[in-house]
């Protein structure tokens, strides 16, 4: 069972939540860059993350799991949020640039179909980036926040995944080191302190894995994937 999009909402509207926005997002774009022309898509519950590609990206579009439930996204104009099967996504394929991927994985009923389906999804050259909660750090036991929720995944586990799935790993970084309370030593300004301690002292122990991957070709087909796929799209998205 996947965590209700309300609560999503509730968390990054959070002091820690916010925190955790800043935190692992400027990790995200480090990676990426401004995707100046490029056609990006978050799957899951990724739009705290994408905000900073609406101004330069030529498409950016929000998907959010039917189980999850969606919200209205951005807050100000054209909407850019759907929703779907995790399985069976509204969009023809190879149509997407970059795929960013958080609070998914852990709480997909098959990770393994979720990522073929990103695959689908992903242009040759395209870049997929997976957040998950790290198995080894003291995010993934914290209840009260999404990232303590479904499956947490180390580094090895996610590594084996993605091969399977026709992804190549290419960069991995961790981010989240301070502890997951809405305290002001932990939030704010004093989070920037913990990511700077942490990144030195215990590398490992980032509440949070990020991965960047590249689609690999010539893909074995999975069993009882031949389902016709209906396009769709959001609101006021031109595709």
């Amino acid at each position: 069972m996947r965590v209700d999009v309300l609560a999503l909402q509730s968390f990054y509207a959070s002091p820690l939540g916010q925190t955790a926005q800043a935190m692992a997002g400027r990790r995200m774009v480090d990676a990426w860059g401004d995707c100046k022309g490029l056609d990006v898509l978050g799957f899951g519950y990724a739009t705290p993350f994408l905000t900073p590609w609406l101004p330069t990206a030529r498409r950016v579009t929000a998907l959010m799991p039917a189980t999850q439930g969606v919200e209205r996204w951005p807050s100000c104009g054209p909407n850019l949020a759907c929703i779907g099967d995790e399985d069976r996504m509204p969009f023809t394929e190879a149509i997407f640039d970059r795929i960013l991927c958080v609070h998914a994985l852990e709480e997909a009923e098959n990770p393994r179909v979720l990522l073929r389906e990103l695959w689908r999804l992903l242009a040759p050259e395209g870049r997929l980036m997976i957040a998950v909660a790290n198995r080894g750090g003291i995010w993934a036991r914290a209840e009260s926040t999404p990232f303590g929720q479904g499956r947490p995944y180390s580094r090895s586990q996610l590594a084996g995944l993605l091969s399977d799935s026709m992804f190549q790993p290419v960069a991995w970084s961790r981010a989240l080191y301070g502890p997951p309370l809405s305290w002001k030593m932990a939030t704010g300004g004093a989070a920037e302190t913990w990511e700077g301690v942490g990144e030195r002292a215990w590398p490992a122990l980032g509440g949070v894995i990020l991965v960047e991957a590249v689609k690999r070709l010539y893909a074995d087909s999975l069993p009882g994937q031949g389902r016709r796929v209906l396009l769709a799209q959001p609101a006021a998205a031109r595709f």
